[in-house]
């Protein structure tokens, strides 16, 4: 499919998944809006893409942020075909009990709260250009169907964009907006720094877990994000093959 002239925009695009999808889709032939918080790690980026990347400074946890980030891409590009709502981040591992109320909020901020506002920003510029509609893509987890160990902010999250992606697909039908989610375990990735030297397991155990290069998961993301409109994958999981998540591990 001809990509050649479509606008995909990537929040926390610096590192990781987020430039792993961005790298992938402007390989398809998008032109990749990089969004993020630091923009040097953006301006990186957007070095290795060429002319197809432009970085935008923005925080999805700040509305006033969130609302400057796709003005801006409107008013450069006039329109948006896809939101890979990627970024997102942990807290240090805590009994539920125990999580500072700051540490719980934090979380909800980025990583659901940020997809919701980025989401509600798409929807309006999707609907309102012509050809209206396009696609949004929502960064779940593993930890959207099963829980880590003292996980409790991150795994809630998690759930909850789930949630929110089939009320968007839902929603969207009527403005030829598709939204869909990738769940990702144990790409190869900063945040996966402790499964490779040994992270905490449901019985106990302290246990080493296989991880995968993330550059796969940025041509899933790629591969959802050139599907025709009448088409949609709602979720995808893309995992090291070996890591312990189906079944007992």
């Amino acid at each position: 499919m001809n990509n050649a002239n479509k606008i995909a925009l990537v929040t926390g695009a610096g590192t990781g998944i987020g430039k792993a999808a961005a790298v992938s889709l402007a390989e398809a032939g998008f032109t990749v809006v990089l969004a993020g918080r630091r923009l040097e790690p953006l301006e990186a980026v957007a070095a290795e893409l060429g002319g197809k990347g432009h970085p935008i400074a923005a925080d999805v946890a700040d509305p006033a942020s969130v609302a400057a980030l796709f003005a801006a891409t409107a008013d450069r590009f006039g329109r948006l075909d896809v939101l890979f709502n990627n970024a997102g981040g942990w807290s240090p591992a805590t009994p539920i009990e125990d999580i500072p109320l700051e540490d719980w909020q934090r979380v909800v901020n980025v990583n659901l709260t940020g997809v919701f506002l980025c989401t509600q920003a798409a929807i309006r510029l999707m609907k309102a250009q012509d050809p209206k509609g396009g696609r949004i893509i929502n960064n779940g987890s593993i930890s959207a169907h099963a829980p880590r160990p003292l996980t409790g902010p991150y795994t809630a999250t998690k759930h909850a964009v789930s949630g929110l992606t089939k009320q968007v697909a839902l929603e969207g039908r009527a403005h030829n907006i598709a939204c869909g989610q990738i769940d990702i375990g144990n790409a190869d990735t900063d945040m996966a720094v402790k499964m490779k030297s040994g992270i905490l397991q449901a019985n106990g155990q302290i246990m080493v877990e296989p991880t995968f290069d993330p550059v796969h998961a940025g041509r899933a993301v790629a591969y959802m994000a050139g599907l025709p409109l009448d088409a949609n994958v709602l979720t995808m999981t893309i995992m090291a093959t070996n890591a312990p998540f189906v079944g007992r591990g």
